[in-house]
């Protein structure tokens, strides 16, 4: 005791416990649904730790970079379970993330007073794919070197300054040397710029305090309860409560994952593209050049609009709006009430066309571009920004439920 005494005369160690843990008070009817933050945080420590051993071994040059792949996967003493932690975990991320900010979809968590926290998310969601984008060309296949030549000449195709910009990121002419060295760089060190936004993203959550299923604020309600006079009469403590909860949410992803790790790594070739397991040749172009997974929804957006004067700008320009968009997403819903439940039937149609959309634009972009699959893409990319663009009309046309004044199981 007189240790904790000792440090917290130095260090608001019980200050931070109470304050985040002991005495957060969150609504007490959290579903499944609330699951994917913590274990979003789980897969980013997986990902610095196993990306900081890998660190270890790779080598950021062009002749020895896929060399020191292999020499990780086959001669270091476990480094084939260290790489597949971290290739599967990249997808991992994006699954969870995914799933939370369908969350947020549902149960209207970008309303007031949360408009802040859905900005840091998506800033969040922006930075992990600058990583991921990163990490995708270091271990210099065929995919990770062609599909990294495809990202970087679109900022080619920006009027004016395209030419020197695409020189700039490259830092050369081509894809080379120079490129992946910069790229090693950036992606070791924007991991930490990522856990900072996530401990800004925590502080703004406990700040406003969070959503739930019914969308009501715990902290306007009633107070008092059998922990404390003053807590919301709604909220139980995150401790003992939700963190033994997250521990079983974190056993039952943990045998999902470990799966997917031992037994399905490459996923098909979804995870781990089947040419990234040749070295990277210039002058081999593969059949089909795609990017990974969780970029191919807005990689089919970039191909559904047609070029202009042989230039892929408005492609590129309806891709950069499909992530802007979301940042506004807090002011586009005009419905009087924040949760699905308590929606109409106008919002669930869209947010099922939208889900749908979203699914077949992903699928669509790891496919060859076929006038049928084209025309689909176009149609599919309407109707996502059908989504946000109509949301002010359909979101204040939609008839809503009465939303109860305290939260419900």
């Amino acid at each position: 005791m007189s240790m904790l005494k000792w440090f917290d005369e130095r260090y608001p160690l019980t200050k931070v416990w109470n304050e985040h843990l002991a005495h957060y008070y969150a609504p007490k009817n959290f579903n499944f649904w609330y699951f994917m933050g913590s274990l979003a945080m789980l897969v980013l420590v997986n990902q610095i730790l196993t990306g900081v051993w890998l660190a270890m071994m790779y080598k950021p040059d062009a002749g020895l970079a896929f060399g020191s792949v292999e020499y990780i996967m086959r001669d270091v003493d476990w480094g084939w379970l260290i790489r597949y932690l971290h290739s599967t975990g990249a997808s991992a991320f994006f699954i969870v993330i995914y799933l939370h900010m369908f969350r947020g979809l549902l149960y209207g968590s970008y309303r007031k007073p949360r408009e802040l926290l859905w900005i840091i998310g998506v800033i969040i969601y922006i930075v992990m794919m600058a990583t991921a984008f990163m990490g995708y060309l270091l271990p210099w296949g065929q995919m990770s070197y062609w599909g990294a030549q495809v990202i970087i000449n679109l900022f080619s195709a920006v009027p004016v300054v395209g030419e020197e910009l695409g020189v700039w990121i490259r830092g050369d002419y081509v894809i080379s040397d120079a490129t992946l060295n910069r790229f090693f760089a950036l992606h070791f060190l924007l991991p930490f710029l990522l856990a900072a936004i996530v401990f800004v993203h925590i502080v703004a959550l406990h700040k406003v305090g969070s959503n739930n299923p019914d969308g009501v604020e715990i902290k306007k309600g009633p107070k008092g309860n059998k922990w404390s006079e003053t807590a919301p009469a709604d909220g139980i403590p995150f401790h003992p409560y939700y963190s033994v909860k997250d521990i079983a949410g974190v056993a039952g992803f943990l045998f999902l994952f470990a799966a997917a790790v031992f037994f399905a790594p490459e996923m098909g070739g979804y995870f781990l593209e089947h040419p990234n397991f040749e070295p990277a040749n210039p002058l081999k172009t593969p059949e089909h050049i795609a990017p990974v997974w969780y970029f191919t929804p807005f990689y089919a957006i970039l191909r559904a609009v047609p070029s202009m004067a042989g230039s892929a700008f408005p492609g590129v320009v309806a891709m950069g709006a499909a992530i802007v968009l979301i940042f506004f997403l807090p002011w586009l819903d005009r419905s009087p009430v924040k949760s699905i439940r308590y929606k109409g039937m106008l919002f669930k149609v869209w947010l099922g066309i939208f889900v749908v959309a979203f699914i077949v634009l992903g699928w669509l972009g790891v496919q060859p571009a076929t006038p049928i699959l084209t025309i689909l893409a176009q149609v599919c990319t309407f109707l996502y920004f059908a989504f946000f663009l109509l949301m002010p009309i359909y979101s204040k046309m939609d008839k809503t439920k009465p939303v109860p004044e305290r939260v419900t199981k």
